[in-house]
């Protein structure tokens, strides 16, 4: 099974939390971030001078931020078949970042 390489080749801050991140294939998601960010990687780009601190790694082609969050740009580019995901793992993290 092979697994698709999509590299993140754009993206703008649409609103608080979100971000339209355009890809090599010429595709596009609109993705609101609110609901996933907690724990100890995540939570931090709840401050909003932190989340909108966002780049493209030039080597990897995908979103980092300045304390090492980043996304596989796979599930960026087919987010919504993993939000869910990542919402309910952002649940259970959520202890950990009021901790």
């Amino acid at each position: 099974m092979t697994h698709p390489i999509y590299r993140v080749v754009g993206f703008d801050i649409v609103s608080d939390y979100t971000l339209r991140v355009r890809f090599d294939d010429a595709s596009e998601q609109v993705i609101n971030f609110h609901s996933v960010l907690a724990g100890e990687l995540f939570g931090p780009l709840r401050d909003q001078e932190l989340f909108r601190r966002v780049k493209i790694d030039p080597e990897v082609h995908t979103l980092v931020w300045p304390n090492g969050a980043d996304f596989d740009p796979a599930t960026l580019h087919d987010w919504p078949q993993h939000a869910a995901a990542f919402q309910e793992m952002a649940r259970r993290w959520e202890p950990v970042q009021a901790g």
